[in-house]
């Protein structure tokens, strides 16, 4: 058993180096805490690395956000289901939210880093362990303030990497009650450490879940006529479906079903019994994901209704899209222009892929912007690949943007 997996809490002390990108833009107290403390950062994102945790199995990281939120004098409560935490520094109101997600993905990490994961078959290949610390990091930098104007709810999520994500448990809980702004950061790998993509409006897209279950009696390759053809149906199906789609939509709403899974028959001489499509179907608007279910039933209805298949479809709605208010994006880009000037403001375009914040942004108005982690140099590591990396000096610049955010969202709302 190694030294991580023996203790629960988070490492106390600054013994990693980084470079602070916004040292010397911010109040007094956050200056002093992050001129203490910063490393701590790196080191707990480095910790929560070696040791990621799947959706709703983030126990061990819950315990350690806890632990590390108590010591600092905060009262964190752990969310019914065991895991994720929740926890508000100062008092009264104004009330307003910041989130980071905690929960790892299901891949073999190969980056090399002296901290990989130790746990087989998972890894943090989204940067949610980064997320994570630079909320712990703004957490405990707002609590070394002597006062603040308000509330700020830090909102550590369970699973948002499975559909429809752990938000909705958090809104579930009432977590969203009374809050006025929420905002949270995403590591993007594309830009440059230093740097922050705003963008208002949608920044993410719908992204819902599609798998169709074909049957048929089987029979021989050479009698087609006598049974329901599954493999044609199934071919039928993944080409016409998309095909027809797209006439059965606005255009301009970036709709899209992908197949990513398709399994029938092992026999070269034999009509399968059964057979399995599976993909995602995306949009980037949000009226247009309302009604995409009840068109998709309907075009799959009468693409097989000929071919005499059975099928039972299942659509698991995901998660809506990202939609940025223009105030909460402003106070974003404000952010990142206090810590590094106008150099550090990015626009960033609207992503295809699916981000439960959206939820929280169905119950107050919130912003989410995409954070340089790319050393600016070498090769540009994507997410969810198994040789994800972070420029680190990222994490300290990710705190100080949570806390100035917050800290214009309490002014804002008070004024």
């Amino acid at each position: 058993m190694t030294a991580l997996q023996t203790r629960t809490e988070l490492p106390e002390i600054a013994d990693f180096p980084v470079d602070d990108l916004g040292a010397g833009t911010g109040p007094a107290w956050l200056e002093s805490w992050m001129r203490a403390h910063k490393g701590e950062i790196v080191g707990w994102r480095r910790a929560i690395h070696a040791q990621p945790e799947l959706a709703r199995r983030e126990h061990l990281t819950t315990a350690r956000v806890s632990e590390t939120l108590l010591r600092a004098g905060l009262e964190p409560r752990t969310l019914v289901g065991g895991t994720g935490v929740v926890c508000d520094v100062g008092h009264g109101e104004p009330l307003v939210a910041l989130r980071a997600d905690m929960d790892a993905l299901p891949l073999q990490e190969q980056s090399g880093l002296p901290f990989a994961s130790e746990v087989p078959g998972v890894m943090h290949a989204c940067g949610h362990d980064a997320h994570t610390a630079m909320l712990l990091g703004a957490a405990l930098g707002l609590q070394s303030a002597p006062s603040l104007p308000g509330r700020v709810r830090l909102v550590f999520q369970p699973a948002e990497e499975v559909q429809p994500g752990g938000a909705l448990d958090v809104v579930d809980q009432g977590v969203m009650e009374d809050v006025q702004r929420i905002f949270a950061l995403h590591c993007d790998p594309r830009l440059e450490v230093g740097r922050l993509g705003t963008r208002v409006g949608p920044i993410t897209s719908a992204c819902d879940l599609i798998e169709v279950r074909l049957t048929s009696p089987g029979g021989h390759t050479s009698r087609p006529h006598l049974t329901a053809d599954l493999v044609q149906a199934l071919g039928l199906l993944a080409t016409q479906v998309p095909l027809l789609l797209t006439r059965h939509v606005d255009p301009r709403s970036g709709t899209v079903l992908t197949w990513g899974a398709v399994h029938a028959g092992d026999a070269a001489n034999a009509i399968p019994q059964s057979g399995l499509l599976r993909g995602t179907l995306r949009t980037a608007d949000h009226a247009t994901w309302t009604e995409l279910e009840d068109t998709l039933r309907a075009l799959v209805a009468s693409v097989l209704a000929p071919t005499g298949v059975g099928y039972v479809l299942d659509h698991v709605r995901g998660v809506p899209p990202v939609v940025n208010d223009e105030v909460s994006t402003g106070m974003l880009r404000d952010a990142a222009v206090t810590l590094g000037g106008e150099k550090a403001d990015a626009s960033t375009e609207q992503s295809s892929g699916g981000e439960d914040f959206a939820w929280y942004l169905e119950h107050s108005a919130g912003a989410m912007a995409r954070l340089g982690v790319w050393p600016g140099s070498g090769p540009q590591r994507d997410i969810h690949q198994p040789t994800f990396d972070l420029d680190e000096r990222a994490l300290p610049f990710g705190s100080r943007v949570l806390v100035h955010a917050a800290l214009a969202a309490l002014a804002h709302a008070a004024s």
